[in-house]
């Protein structure tokens, strides 16, 4: 007969951050990734959290750079602690000790016109060819195309209504003509294979039942990257900035590229501004009037 594994308790500590996320409206994945950024600085300490000094922060986090912790990993656990000190235990003084890790700012990997078209064209399959086309005609999150349902697309007002986004904000996003009549080829092939369900998920996974994961959606753009032939260090989120970088090249107004995105500052948008080739050609550099000056001297000499 089976044994039933025996389940640890949980403590008193852990119950009440839990509930401290919880009434903050804190997502499942960012609850768990805080409750194991404090186990791991309790583990580090070999004594309860709650008895941290600031002395134990400091050498916490010396030892993170040490060990070669990357920046954005250090920052997302300097954001749990700063949560169970500033909000558990009610210490921000403690909180205040943390210290976010700088981080060099590369621009984002955009790909050309002609190496979207590419990419779409060698997709698996009309399914993944709607989700990708998704990704780059609306400029989506690859876990906001995951998770859009049927009810999300609004052929009247050509828009695609995105539930929960990051930061668990809702938005509209644009509905192109040419994405809708992808999305009514994968709905007629969906209805056809009997994985479209009423008011489900636009694009079901293994399960009808169940949303097209996201690690099945990087899987599909990387095969259609080397499908393609296409060389550069391809993701989802590479058609999010492609599509905003596009944008910006068809002189499309910062501010509504930064609306649908979901950006809440301005400065996150510009960063498409340092990639985007064709503004940077159209920019006339000031040594050209310097040049027309030195030839007016030149003809006159």
């Amino acid at each position: 007969m089976p044994v039933s594994p025996i389940e640890r308790p949980v403590s008193a500590l852990r119950q009440r951050m839990l509930e401290d996320m919880a009434m903050r409206g804190l997502r499942s994945a960012t609850q768990r990734d805080y409750i194991r950024f404090v186990q791991s600085f309790a583990a580090f300490l070999r004594r309860p959290p709650d008895t941290a000094t600031a002395e134990d922060i400091r050498r916490f986090q010396v030892h993170q750079h040490e060990s070669g912790v990357q920046p954005p990993t250090i920052n997302c656990s300097v954001s749990a602690l700063r949560f169970f000190f500033t909000v558990t235990l009610d210490r921000p003084d403690l909180s205040r000790r943390l210290v976010l890790a700088r981080s060099p700012r590369k621009l984002p990997d955009v790909l050309s016109v002609d190496e979207v078209g590419r990419l779409l064209d060698a997709a698996p399959g009309i399914k993944y060819k709607a989700i990708l086309g998704t990704a780059y005609g609306a400029g989506l999150r690859v876990s906001e195309v995951a998770s859009l349902k049927v009810d999300d697309i609004d052929s009247t007002r050509m828009l695609i209504r995105v539930e929960q986004g990051k930061g668990r904000k809702d938005r509209n996003a644009m509905l192109s003509p040419q994405l809708l009549a992808l999305l009514r080829l994968w709905w007629t092939e969906g209805k056809r294979r009997g994985v479209m369900l009423p008011h489900g998920w636009l694009f079901p996974g293994r399960s009808a039942a169940d949303p097209v994961s996201t690690r099945q959606i990087n899987r599909a753009v990387h095969e259609a990257a080397e499908a393609a032939g296409i060389r550069k260090r391809v993701s989802p989120h590479t058609l999010r900035h492609s599509f905003a970088t596009h944008l910006l090249e068809q002189d499309v107004d910062i501010r509504v590229i930064q609306v649908l995105l979901g950006h809440s500052k301005l400065d996150t948008t510009a960063l498409y501004a340092r990639v985007a080739t064709k503004t940077i050609r159209s920019v006339t550099s000031p040594l050209e009037r310097l040049a027309s000056l030195m030839k007016g001297k030149t003809s006159t000499g």
